[in-house]
């Protein structure tokens, strides 16, 4: 597709923010204005607009595609919403542990259970962890403590829950990406603990490289847009 604009601009708008393109609101693909909450968030959408040379490049606007997704599907089903979060829970990677016997074992310890630890004491719920990888059911209450905790978020929030969640297998590393000043690398190398484990012992395969870089990519894309929605409104 062709550029279609010449100018990009950003305005405030009932609720939030809006992007202009030539003086004109975007909507979103399912026909809603695209408001978002605040100007960080707007600006850094307009400067995907703004970056776009005489061809646009559909692939360019992940900003955009997240707002789009938050407002057009988590904002009109919140509950669906978190009920597709909850089972990153329920099946959380950081629970599932190789046997003791196992080298790999103590590497988990020294990786996933601080972060385990630190979601318990943070949220007040107990995990359980599992030997092997046959499933376990985690304690209701805890599950039931994780959908109270996802219904305060924002629908902003929630959108880059499931992008973080579906990347990570976890829901703990998910919810620590939003905390401020997480370590968008630290967290993604955790959620690939037993994949860099594979690679030390037997190597790496290019093209599994290229498909982690990229998706790695997406990891720290949805904490910036998280980050990036939650900036106050400036005057």
């Amino acid at each position: 597709m062709k550029r279609f604009y010449k100018t990009v601009a950003v305005e405030p708008a009932e609720g939030g923010w809006r992007v202009l393109l030539d003086t004109r609101g975007i909507r979103t693909a399912g026909g809603h204005p695209q408001i978002v909450p605040s100007r960080d968030l707007a600006e850094a959408m307009a400067d995907e607009w703004e970056a776009q040379g005489p061809e646009i490049d559909s692939t360019a606007f992940v900003l955009r595609d997240m707002t789009d997704f938050t407002i057009d599907v988590v904002a009109s089903d919140r509950t669906g919403t978190i009920r597709d979060l909850l089972p990153y829970a329920e099946t959380d990677t950081l629970c599932y542990r190789a046997e003791p016997e196992e080298a790999f074992h103590q590497r988990q310890l020294e990786v996933w259970e601080p972060l385990i630890i630190d979601a318990e004491a943070r949220w007040g719920v107990r995990f359980e962890r599992i030997g092997g990888v046959m499933h376990r059911p985690q304690p209701t209450a805890t599950i039931d403590r994780m959908e109270t905790l996802l219904a305060e978020k924002s629908d902003f929030d929630l959108a880059a829950l499931n992008t973080l969640a579906s990347l990570a297998a976890s829901l703990v590393i998910a919810m620590a990406a939003l905390m401020p000043g997480a370590d968008a690398e630290a967290l993604w190398n955790a959620a690939n603990l037993e994949e860099d484990w594979q690679i030390a012992l037997w190597g790496e395969d290019y093209e599994a490289a290229e498909r982690r870089a990229k998706r790695f990519k997406a990891f720290a894309s949805a904490m910036r847009f998280a980050m990036l929605a939650k900036e106050p409104v400036r005057d």
